[in-house]
């Protein structure tokens, strides 16, 4: 395959070739190759890429970038990890669950004047409370 035939979301197979601390290099045909980093290896954290790949193992990945100047290919197979679509029932419970009300004062039009307008009343009422007993 030609460099140019690659293309970004392409799912290819290949093997892996090698494994690095911070990734493993897959060989897409013999000319190429490129590397899962161990981000992409998995879902979450991921503590060593040897648990989840082997030198020699055969894998599908799907290209994430190619660099055109270095010819780098980047490549994950955490984009083909199973995620289960979302059932009748989940959905139900998400509809219940995402409206959440928040007071907000947006229907107050209360409007940008100075604290100077209202301080003379404001003080007035809390005089007023402090003389009927109220605090």
């Amino acid at each position: 395959m030609v460099m140019s035939d690659y293309r970004i979301g392409m799912r290819v197979h290949g093997r892996v070739t090698g494994i690095q601390p911070y990734g493993a290099f897959v060989t897409l045909d013999g000319e190429h190759q490129g590397l899962i980093h161990i981000s992409e290896c998995h879902e979450g954290y991921v503590k060593s890429i040897t648990e989840y790949l082997k030198v020699g193992q055969a894998v599908d990945v799907v290209i994430l970038d190619i660099d055109e100047y270095t010819g780098k290919i980047s490549l994950s197979l955490r984009c083909i990890e199973h995620q289960p679509h979302p059932t009748v029932n989940d959905l139900e419970i998400y509809k219940t669950f995402r409206h959440k009300h928040f007071w907000t004062n947006r229907h107050v039009h209360a409007g940008f004047e100075p604290i100077a307008t209202h301080l003379a009343g404001w003080t007035a009422d809390s005089l007023n409370r402090l003389k009927a007993g109220e605090y």
